[in-house]
């Protein structure tokens, strides 16, 4: 049985816990956390609830720590973690510079143990379809790609940590690292890359982005956004190959090859976990979270998020926001 220690029970925080519930072979020992929601967590949860890492660790047969805290703390957490001699979770960003990440993966090396970061995407029915189509060539290679993941501005977000630079990263680095993810793990790091970017008067932040990376014989472009308006979450995108388009729309996947019927993907999530936040029952994160069981007790890191892939990332993403 893998024993996990929870830290942050935020959002996502929240996220986990309910899916670990779904999880055979592990279970979540502990919480650690300082604020009001974590103790009521604790409470509606039948938890433990201890104010840092090293505390939990002294306290409970912790093996993995599961770091949902906010962006900035994400370093200290998993270093301190990976430190007591635990195998970490990250949800993503894994942190903000190159060198932190560079330093987290040295350190899980050094104490021989796995560092996991929580893209999601990756285990999306519709990004599985497309590493496939991609990996298959059963289209011919891709010629062009476009992705968008378009958002109202979250101004939900507690404390408003997430419109500080130095705690977020802004808006590269919490939504448009999705996507970037999947273009690099499917494409590769791009020869080169350019963008533009507005903001309204008075803003602190960049609120819309469209991003062009340069591959040989292949362009992929993205959008991504947080609007000063009431606009639906939006996230969706197309891929022309050699002989067909691809479009993922509204979780569905559809090709549109030449002189031949459309052909729908079965993009069917079989198991919708509720989230326990304003999401909808998904089975994203119950896979994740099992891959990453899994992995532990392999003791291998993943396939689907590589330490290359992550550090890839990271650096387009600090070029970006420079």
């Amino acid at each position: 049985m893998i024993q996990v220690g929870l830290v942050g029970t935020g959002g996502m925080g929240t996220v986990h816990y309910h899916n670990y519930q779904h999880i055979e072979g592990c279970q979540v020992k502990a919480l650690v956390g300082f604020t009001e929601q974590s103790q009521q967590c604790a409470h509606d949860w039948g938890l433990p609830l201890y104010a840092t890492i090293a505390e939990m660790v002294d306290h409970e047969p912790i093996d993995v720590v599961d770091v949902c805290s906010p962006t900035f703390s994400h370093k200290e957490n998993v270093l301190e973690a990976l430190r007591l001699g635990k195998h970490a979770i990250t949800e993503k960003p894994v942190a903000l510079h190159l060198a932190d990440a560079q330093q987290m993966y040295a350190a899980a090396r050094e104490q021989e143990r796995l560092l996991f970061v929580a893209q999601v995407l990756q285990f999306t029915p519709e990004v599985a379809v497309l590493r496939e189509l991609v990996r298959s060539g059963e289209y011919g290679r891709p010629l062009d790609a476009h992705f968008e993941r378009l958002s109202a501005c979250p101004h939900w977000v507690q404390n408003g940590w997430l419109f500080d630079k130095e705690k977020s990263g802004l808006l590269p680095f919490d939504l448009h690292i999705h996507d970037l993810d999947v273009i690099v793990s499917l494409f590769g790091k791009p020869e080169k890359f350019s963008y533009t970017s507005v903001g309204g008067a008075g803003k602190s932040y960049q609120e819309h982005y469209r991003f062009s990376y340069q591959y040989p014989n292949l362009t992929v472009s993205a959008e991504a956004a947080w609007f000063n308006a009431d606009f639906p979450f939006t996230a969706r995108w197309r891929v022309y190959f050699e002989n067909a388009v691809v479009v993922n729309e509204g979780g569905q996947v559809v090709a549109y090859p030449l002189d031949q019927p459309a052909r729908v993907f079965d993009t069917t999530d079989e198991l919708k976990i509720p989230t326990g936040i304003n999401l909808p029952p998904t089975g994203m994160f119950y896979r994740e979270l099992s891959h990453f069981m899994q992995c532990i007790e392999q003791h291998t890191p993943s396939p689907l998020v590589s330490q290359e892939q992550v550090l890839t990332v990271l650096g387009l993403l600090e070029e970006i926001t420079r």
